[in-house]
């Protein structure tokens, strides 16, 4: 690396001791695992004990940006949450953007590490050089937005940015969140609950530096061309800021592939109600994009008077009653289609309550779908749930998503997760994901590569490891037959290779939908003085998922749960485009094993490490 590049600054605090020390980062490790996902992935397998319990003290939680983080690159806004999850027991690396991971740039850091478990509730204050850790008690109990708001008078800077847990994380549920500028969420696995273990409350940080580049006049023309990239595909420049992600939602259902009540149907008879369409017409105010970003997907959105009149329970936050942000397509799925419900003021409420309360909306929402199946099956009776709730109840989502946070009643056992949930009540069958996790919105019996992207991903289930809904909805980079298993081993593992890459670079992964590698090679180039090639990034991100997995196999991790659930196997989708359609993982999972260079079992090899430098 060269002196004025990417060089790499690591913060240690010991929420035990109270001590923080600084240290640079590995330069072979920044190279080889550039930074974000991979690095913080990198010191998970030097210093932590796969079997650790994920709540203990010896489970670090590291945040960590990229190279590109708080650079001029459009979309580089990310960083990563990496730490061993409670929800799943592997290794979890959850991402947010907004302006928290570039303040962290700022004020001269591109890692903290924390460690331990604080005696009492405290918060981390990072100002450039100064870093002390304060009491939280008065913040306990309250949530995200009190919290960020009480914690910009204290500090006297109202630009500063936090990244804070609700109740959800105090309580532990293993699906909890971490919110940063009260919207943006590192939303899945339970790193929210893992911060909570550690009595960390916030981390507040404001810097006033730069992130300095090894060569500026070749980061300025790379960006340039970036910019210009995105700002002529179609994606990038006029479906996500129109309708956000939430405009597959029509989309998604029309190709039958729209999860309905808990996975027993793939297209919902009311999405259009609950659309991107049908928010930007009704309830969008503004369009909100996160630090340098040119795509502007998120939404700030008005739950109507009527609902807002409709949906009031006992924690609403204070001066929130109509303005909100959201919803993403996942969130409006799984508080919608999901559990039936086709109210968008019950969802903008649900997705309000889950940011103030800290909790993941795909899990919650796909836990309390369970519950619902679980209740009109007559398993669970209103006397155990204490309130009626079949599919459609908009009232009950409300109402379960605020007992959920605080594991009020019922509540406790959802802050489980439906895994757990359905085991509880002698119904495993309900549980729709992978390796504990939650699925998301896609119907892998109608994207037969979206079923081997579910079982295969390192976090458990997820779309945005391998999102091959490119290919097989969208027809990018090349259309593929979405019911056909035909190359889609090869496509997932490519896919997983280049997202792990790119959220190791800080950018955000959309950007991928107008963006090749080749847009990208060039800006970190400038910004490291590291002549990273397309072949490179590839190897990265082969490297950071090789690594990924070999640490979830020593913390326990089968590779026999590299599985789907047995609806999606046997079960074939009754209606739609797709009826008739099960997903057909016995014959792709052996040709993805064998494109990973992996043993027959899932495994691998001693020299696949090696040749990865994984040693």
């Amino acid at each position: 690396m060269t002196a004025g590049g990417w060089i790499g600054s690591v913060l240690r605090v010991d929420l035990s001791s109270g001590e923080i020390g600084r240290e640079p980062l590995h330069g072979d490790h920044a190279r080889d695992y550039v930074g974000g996902r991979g690095i913080a992935a990198r010191f998970m397998w030097d210093e932590v004990e796969p079997t650790v319990d994920p709540f203990a003290p010896e489970n670090p939680l590291i945040f960590a940006t990229g190279p590109l983080t708080g650079t001029n690159a459009s979309c580089g806004a990310r960083y990563m949450v990496v730490t061993k999850g409670p929800l799943t027991g592997c290794l979890t690396t959850s991402n947010s953007g907004g302006r928290w991971g570039p303040e962290l740039k700022f004020a001269g850091y591109d890692v903290l590490i924390l460690e331990g478990r604080a005696e009492k509730p405290v918060w981390l204050w990072i100002l450039d050089d100064r870093v002390e850790l304060r009491s939280a008690e008065h913040l306990w109990g309250k949530g995200v937005f009190e919290t960020e708001d009480i914690l910009r008078r204290e500090t006297g800077i109202p630009d500063c940015s936090i990244a804070s847990i609700g109740p959800g994380g105090e309580n532990r549920v293993l699906y909890a969140a971490i919110l940063n500028d009260k919207f943006r969420a590192a939303g899945r696995s339970g790193v929210g609950a893992v911060m909570g273990s550690k009595n960390l409350k916030a981390i507040c940080v404001r810097g006033t530096g730069a992130v300095p580049v090894a060569d500026p006049r070749a980061m300025m023309a790379a960006q340039w061309e970036q910019k210009e990239v995105l700002s002529k595909a179609p994606l990038t420049s006029e479906g996500l800021p129109a309708y956000g992600t939430l405009a597959l939602m029509n989309v998604i259902n029309e190709h039958g592939a729209l999860p309905t009540r808990n996975y027993q149907q793939a297209q919902f008879e009311h999405a259009e109600n609950i659309s991107g369409e049908e928010l930007a017409e009704t309830r969008l105010a503004a369009n909100k994009a996160c630090f340098a970003c040119t795509i502007a997907c998120g939404r700030v959105s008005r739950i109507s008077d009527e609902g807002v009149e409709r949906y009031t329970v006992r924690t609403s936050p204070r001066n929130w009653k109509h303005a909100t942000e959201g919803p993403e397509y996942e969130n409006a799925w799984s508080l919608g289609a999901d559990c039936g419900i086709d109210d968008l003021d019950a969802i903008l409420k649900a997705n309000l309550l889950c940011n103030d309360l800290g909790l993941d909306p795909i899990s919650l929402g796909a836990t309390i779908a369970a519950a619902m199946e679980l209740f009109e099956k007559g398993v669970l009776s209103e006397e155990q749930t204490g309130m009626p709730m079949p599919f459609g109840d908009g009232e009950a989502l409300v109402a379960l998503t605020e007992a959920t946070g605080f594991r009020r009643g019922f509540g406790d056992d959802l802050a489980e997760g439906s895994k757990r949930l359905g085991e509880k009540y002698g119904h495993p069958e309900v549980f729709m994901g992978v390796k504990g996790q939650e699925f998301p919105a896609y119907d892998p019996r109608a994207l037969q590569g979206m079923g081997l992207g579910y079982a295969t991903s390192n976090r458990g289930a997820c779309h945005l490891r391998a999102y091959t809904v490119s290919a097989e909805v969208v027809g990018e980079p090349e259309p593929m037959d979405p019911r056909a298993t035909d190359g889609k081993a090869q496509l997932t593992v490519d896919m997983q290779n280049i997202s792990t890459a790119v959220d190791a670079t800080g950018l955000c992964v959309f950007l991928t939908f107008g963006n090749t590698l080749s847009d990208l090679t060039p800006l970190l180039a400038a910004a490291t003085g590291i002549a990273y090639t397309d072949d490179d990034l590839v190897l990265a991100g082969e490297r950071i998922w090789n690594l990924e997995r070999e640490w979830n196999l020593r913390a326990g991790v089968d590779p026999g749960e590299d599985k789907l659930p047995r609806r999606m196997l046997e079960e074939p989708i009754p209606s739609g485009p797709a009826a008739g359609e099960v997903n057909k993982l016995a014959v792709m999972l052996p040709e993805y094993y064998r494109a990973r260079g992996w043993t027959d079992d899932g495994r691998p090899t001693r020299d696949k490490l090696a040749e990865l430098g994984i040693g």
